[in-house]
């Protein structure tokens, strides 16, 4: 059996995997909601959700560097991996020796389409397609529009998010015009972030995890702009996750 994965790869499995390592949150809380904790015997150390994940799975790095050892000792018959938040020379060297199903995900479409690939190929078809026509009428009608925005993703330096990125979909789902117009993740200077003069700016937990000390700092240069501390989950995590953002969004900016 084959299956193509994100990036156009054929991922060839001899049978239905049963010893599953993902790399990434986000889709190791999508497995578990898909209902298959007891195929996943490996996962990162920032994989947090649910609860207590990482005292009943083996832990095989972060998202970035992994033990290698101890993924030769779990003898995963399929690693899931995601092509931004994975690192690609690591990536390909798993790829040697294992089956690797890649996800590549810039848009809701794609995180959708995600979302059935997996369900597909670990036939536990049914439960993604539930996940997945709920996200589908969630985020069918935007919500209303509340105004520019800057959203935060680092400190020092100060990077931002920018477009053709998951999360500026989430903002303009979310009502929000993002004001920066570069791609991806550009760094800004704190006397930009000033001439921007967003509506809006927002700080995110993750991945560096604003606190409530920084809308103080920010305040002091930007008193007009609403500055506000949001939850990172809701706005990057591609998974099922999803099922709780436009809830989130409403209730956050009401």
């Amino acid at each position: 059996m084959f299956y193509t994965d994100q990036l156009n790869r054929e991922v060839h499995l001899s049978s239905s995997p049963k010893r599953i390592i993902s790399l990434v949150p986000s889709q190791t809380e999508l497995l578990m909601d898909l209902g298959l904790e007891d195929r996943l015997v490996g996962i990162t150390k920032f994989c947090v959700h649910p609860k207590g994940l990482t005292k009943r799975k083996a832990i095989v790095g972060g998202t970035k560097n992994y033990r290698m050892d101890m993924i030769q000792s779990l003898q995963p018959d399929l690693i899931i991996g995601n092509k931004e938040e994975n690192d690609q020379k690591a990536i390909e060297n798993l790829m040697q020796e294992y089956p690797v199903w890649m996800s590549d995900v810039n848009s809701l479409k794609d995180s959708i389409s995600m979302i059935r690939n997996i369900g597909e190929m670990l036939e536990v078809e049914e439960k993604a397609e539930k996940i997945a026509v709920q996200l589908e009428t969630d985020f069918h009608t935007p919500l209303e529009r509340k105004g520019t925005c800057v959203y935060l993703i680092w400190k020092d330096p100060l990077m931002v998010v920018g477009k053709n990125t998951f999360i500026d979909q989430i903002l303009t789902f979310g009502g929000f015009e993002n004001r920066i117009s570069e791609n991806r993740y550009p760094q800004v200077a704190l006397d930009e972030l000033v001439g921007i003069h967003p509506d809006y700016l927002l700080l995110s937990s993750e991945p560096f995890p604003f606190k409530e000390k920084h809308i103080e700092y920010f305040e002091s240069y930007l008193p007009e702009t609403k500055i506000r501390l949001v939850d990172g989950e809701y706005f990057s995590w591609y998974g099922s996750r999803l099922l709780g953002t436009k809830q989130y969004l409403s209730k956050t900016f009401s």
